[in-house]
């Protein structure tokens, strides 16, 4: 006599609980933020890689700086550059302003906070390098400050600002803006935005791209692709002029 067998239930859907849906809404929220971006923000994205992939090709300097959050992406963005992003290559001169803690205290201390940025850019910057000027707000004096030397330096200004930063980011030369009105997705925009010029920056640079492995900098020396730049080629290091007293 054959037994009917019943059918096999479905295991039931987990409940999510309290935490895991705000966790869902938070993250809805970033990912509707970054596709406001990449609606809006492409073409500043490819400006802001263009101006520093000219300023590198003539020996210039990448400088970063912000507050916070924002002094946290410039050495991010900085070290990407310095470093690697994806390519074994060799170095893009960048430096974040916001790492030596003698020179922040003591021109903190000496000529004020406003100051911490300005002071080292008048000293490190020249006519033809970048300054990536970082507010979420657009009122960092600081970094306002820092624009002001920079510009009087004739250095391309590059700012990532939010919504809130409309005047500062009528001042700069280019303007990474997130569309978000909080301070967190503001700055996750910006990061994602530092990603992506830094990946243009390097493509241009040593011509590689996601599509395919890594190629390692002295292994594609002396090679150069039809109609792209020089593979392996290190930025010039420019004399700097001196300046007049």
């Amino acid at each position: 006599m054959s037994r009917t067998r019943s059918p096999r239930r479905k295991p039931r859907a987990r409940a999510a609980g309290p935490m895991e849906r705000q966790a869902h809404a938070i993250l809805v929220e970033a990912s509707r933020t970054l596709d406001r971006l990449q609606r809006r923000g492409a073409a500043a994205v490819a400006a802001a890689a263009e101006a520093m992939l000219a300023s590198v090709e003539n020996g210039g300097t990448i400088f970063f700086c912000g507050n916070g959050g924002s002094a946290a992406d410039a050495q991010h963005l900085a070290t990407e550059l310095a470093g690697r992003y994806l390519i074994d290559r060799p170095p893009i001169p960048a430096v974040a302003l916001t790492t030596n803690t003698s020179a922040l205290t003591a021109i903190g201390n000496d000529y004020g906070f406003a100051d911490t940025f300005a002071r080292q850019l008048e000293g490190l910057g020249s006519p033809g390098d970048v300054l990536f000027a970082i507010t979420t707000s657009g009122r960092s004096p600081n970094v306002s400050r820092a624009v002001d030397v920079a510009q009087a330096l004739g250095m391309i200004v590059i700012g990532l600002t939010g919504p809130a930063g409309t005047r500062f980011a009528a001042r700069c030369d280019i303007a990474l803006i997130t569309p978000a009105a909080s301070t967190p997705h503001v700055q996750e925009g910006h990061i994602v935005m530092g990603h992506a010029v830094c990946e243009l920056v390097e493509r241009a640079l040593f011509g590689q791209g996601r599509g395919g492995p890594a190629k390692s900098a002295r292994a594609s020396r002396g090679t150069q692709a039809a109609g792209s730049r020089p593979a392996a080629r290190r930025p010039r290091v420019r004399a700097r002029r001196r300046r007049q007293p």
